[in-house]
């Protein structure tokens, strides 16, 4: 992308996109036509399995109100107790974030939460069932967007452990 189509981009987008030209990351962001809010959504527009879409989960930790941010994989469920257990400490426990905490916090909606580019560095831990796939897709910055990335680059990105921090979705 050049500096035109960047600036065209929604501005969570834009900031999405140029970090990942920064890091010489060879796909960029895409724009797709429905909003991709949930995984089920983004795997549907994108054509590939649910479990490969990275799906970003934002807590706060109490009562620090540190944001703690989990990008798991699209088939499983968050364990929230597995989190805490890594995030917390005495006297702390965790909480769903309430949307205007995502918003100030990382500088995106709810629905298109990127694992970069956030507003605040936040707390990270990356699901280590993603590495079940070759290729992933995550949020970039914007319910319509998207970008293909692996396990191996979000973790070198941002050095967040890769863990088990979830539980096998029930059928």
């Amino acid at each position: 992308m050049c500096g035109a189509e960047l600036q065209s981009l929604p501005d969570g987008v834009r900031r999405v996109a140029t970090l990942l030209q920064t890091l010489g990351h060879p796909h960029l962001p895409v724009m797709l036509d429905d909003a991709a809010r949930t995984a089920q959504q983004a795997a549907d527009a994108l054509g590939v399995g649910l479990g490969q879409i990275a799906k970003s989960i934002v807590f706060q930790r109490l009562p620090d109100a540190v944001a703690v941010l989990v990008v798991a994989s699209g088939d499983r469920r968050v364990d929230e107790a597995k989190v805490q257990a890594l995030v917390c400490g005495e006297g702390q426990s965790l909480g769903r974030a309430p949307a205007s905490f995502v918003k100030a916090r990382t500088g995106f909606t709810i629905g298109g939460v990127s694992p970069l580019a956030h507003a605040e560095k936040p707390l990270m831990l990356i699901d280590e069932s993603l590495g079940r796939f070759d290729e992933i897709w995550a949020a970039a910055g914007h319910p319509h967007s998207v970008f293909r990335l692996t396990l191996a680059d979000l973790a070198a990105w941002t050095q967040a452990p890769v863990t088990d921090v979830t539980a096998v979705n029930e059928a």
